[in-house]
């Protein structure tokens, strides 16, 4: 396995991303031979996936097994569980999020996709683009997910063929640009063969772009959380009532975005309460500032009321509290959600009772036409509802703040997640399309 020092870890980057797309298109395999040929397989990994391919009469070693850990997804084929993976080069470093490409289990892809910067959409060359693949576009688009890379796999099973790409990347490019959808890079590969996976493929040569790992190490990523709202979800208040600290009272949290001073006035919702940061506990230590991420205690200087599901907020960027929540949700239970349907809603670290007034329409993924007043969404339909709580939630619009615009709805029954939902308009708007003299499609 590669060396890279501790020094070059902390000046490179981080990218979170995941893969999709359809049963059999390959998203396995193309984790195996990304983390296979840039050097990130111990030797005791590879010799145990050598032992488990010969075991099943397969002379070279199934990539795909270095994601697929669960013995289900071993034994069919196909992957079932979101499986995460750590890996780095001396450029960036990966957090993966393998999904699986099943119908099935589209709540999963959900699952792995809502954190992801970049998305890869993979597609079988021979079948080219199939529902699922409409289906985890629109997620990504849903998701807001600011990069998507198509990559058109099996290209070794089409001979090579670029017009089999071209008319993949172009049907595609179109489909996601229609959806929102900021970028696509299409990328022409054999996950089994390693073709323009790491090292570029000699048998593509009219293919002049990026390999998979070559974009994934330079796309541009921003992680500058720390000027959007900021926002603190409450999970616990700290009381130690000890001899050393009789009037502790301290709010922990881990912050959703933004940043947060000793001295600044914030707002406590939904009660609306305001006070002043008194002081910001870190790791135990006394700071005058913290940023998004970041798990730490607030103190305030007044004795306000706070408990676990209140949001602390500066008082001159608060967002307006809501018992009307309208959203775009991506259903994800076999049980169909229908109006009139009682649930919970679970926002930030807060879960409140509601019900479904309405699902104005459904999404028909074939033509993205809207099909009016449904009256049900079932299993992974995209629709918009919606929804009215019994007590006041602060929201934000989920284009302004993926963690405090998004929520998901579950069964008060059984705790079954139900739905995903994302806070406001439902896609992005389309990029202009402007005319040019290639297929349609770029490196």
């Amino acid at each position: 396995m590669s060396t890279i020092t501790a020094e070059a870890l902390s000046a490179t980057t981080l990218l979170r991303f995941a893969t999709a797309g359809s049963v059999d298109d390959g998203k396995s395999t193309l984790v195996g031979r990304l983390l296979h040929d840039s050097k990130s397989v111990l030797v005791d990994q590879l010799e145990a996936v050598e032992r488990a391919s010969a075991s099943r009469g397969q002379e070279a070693p199934d990539l795909a097994l270095l994601t697929d850990g669960l013995r289900a997804e071993r034994e069919q084929g196909i992957t079932i569980d979101v499986a995460y993976r750590y890996f780095a080069t001396p450029r960036r470093r990966f957090i993966l999020a393998d999904t699986p490409g099943h119908v099935q289990y589209t709540r999963n892809m959900v699952t792995g996709a809502s954190t992801a910067e970049l998305t890869v959409v993979l597609v079988d060359a021979r079948n080219g683009v199939v529902e699922q693949t409409r289906r985890h576009a629109a997620i990504a688009a849903l998701l807001r997910v600011p990069h998507v890379v198509l990559a058109v796999n099996k290209m070794d099973l089409v001979g090579y063929e670029e017009r089999v790409f071209a008319a993949i990347a172009k049907e595609f490019t179109a489909y996601a640009t229609e959806l929102g959808v900021p970028e696509v890079t299409a990328i022409p590969i054999s996950a089994l063969a390693g073709d323009n996976v790491v090292d570029a493929s000699p048998r593509m040569d009219w293919y002049g772009g990026p390999t998979v790992l070559e974009h994934l190490e330079t796309v541009p990523v921003s992680h500058d959380l720390a000027h959007c709202h900021a926002r603190l979800p409450v999970q616990y208040v700290i009381r130690p009532q000890t001899a050393e600290l009789p009037d502790y009272r301290g709010y922990a949290g881990q912050i959703a975005s933004g940043t947060f001073r000793v001295g600044e006035e914030v707002t406590v919702l939904p009660s609306g309460r305001t006070s002043r940061i008194a002081g910001i506990d870190l790791l135990g230590e006394p700071v005058d500032v913290a940023w998004t991420t970041q798990s730490v205690t607030v103190l305030l200087a007044d004795d306000v009321d706070v408990s676990r599901g209140d949001l602390i907020v500066p008082s001159k960027d608060a967002p307006a509290t809501t018992q009307d929540v309208e959203a775009t949700v991506c259903h994800v239970a076999d049980q169909p959600l229908t109006v009139g349907h009682r649930v919970l809603l679970k926002h930030g670290t807060r879960t409140v009772k509601a019900i479904v007034k309405d699902i104005p329409s459904r999404l028909t993924l074939a033509d993205l036409s809207l099909h009016p007043h449904p009256g049900t969404l079932a299993a992974n339909d995209i629709g918009r509802v919606k929804i009215r709580t019994a007590e006041p939630l602060p929201v934000d619009s989920y284009a302004d703040s993926r963690r405090t615009g998004s929520f998901i709805l579950i069964d008060p029954a059984d705790g079954t997640t139900l739905t995903a939902g994302m806070v406001g308009e439902s896609f992005a708007a389309p990029e202009p399309v402007t005319d040019s003299d290639d297929d349609g499609w770029d490196f």
